[in-house]
């Protein structure tokens, strides 16, 4: 819910899933500058009692699969999702909500139909993909990026990248030398950017205040 402190003033709650495996104050401090008081917890009722879920990552898919298995995160995780409530997955925390990963052999939360894959190694590129690069807009119109356009510049760190069964669930794309991959995606209440909008200056301030804003519009289900 969203909490009055009184006439004319409210407080957003972001529950920020701790599972030491995450940015966890660049993620909280983004959160707040866009108005929302973030929660940091690994619990349950936490996360129920939060207004939109925030799951951040910064790491490999095994242990972080192993951290959300080791709290008893997984089955709650899949539950809130279910309930509609506004998610947002950054980097490592979008790619464990794949079914499995290149990466390792842990299996992953299986919300979002698809595998996590290994860039491709290729003449006069580094692996990782690591610095600023240009999103292309692949559903311009969804609320995660009111005032992003294609072009704009965002921060990335990764070795792999998501491929989605279902292709209209990508949100945004990236190329990094000859290959295009997945950025972003948004389907129903789950949003999730490989990128690092903590650390993407103020175009990654706009799109954590756009979570925002879709937490505090209720916005149960996004365009896709």
């Amino acid at each position: 819910m969203v909490l009055s402190i009184h006439e004319g003033l409210t407080v957003t709650r972001i529950a920020v899933i701790d599972y030491d495996m995450g940015n966890l104050h660049s993620a909280c401090k983004g959160l707040e500058k866009a108005g929302a008081v973030p929660v940091i917890t690994d619990q349950v009722a936490d996360l129920h009692a939060a207004d939109g879920v925030l799951l951040p990552g910064v790491g490999a898919f095994d242990p972080a699969m192993q951290h959300l298995r080791d709290r008893q995160l997984v089955g709650p995780i899949r539950e809130i999702v279910a309930t509609g409530k506004p998610f947002l997955g950054i980097c490592v925390g979008l790619q464990v909500l794949f079914e499995g990963s290149d990466e390792g052999q842990e299996p992953g939360l299986g919300i979002i139909r698809g595998q996590i894959r290994a860039f491709q190694p290729e003449p006069h590129i580094t692996i990782p993909h690591m610095g600023w690069n240009q999103l292309t807009l692949t559903q311009p119109n969804i609320p995660l990026w009111q005032n992003v356009t294609t072009g704009d510049w965002v921060y990335f760190v990764h070795s792999y990248y998501p491929e989605p069964t279902d292709a209209t669930i990508v949100a945004a794309t990236v190329t990094h030398g000859s290959q295009t991959v997945t950025a972003a995606i948004a389907q129903n209440n789950v949003m999730a950017v490989q990128f690092h909008p903590e650390k993407s200056s103020t175009i990654g301030m706009q799109i954590l205040s756009n979570f925002v804003s879709v937490v505090n519009q209720g916005a149960a289900v996004l365009s896709r």
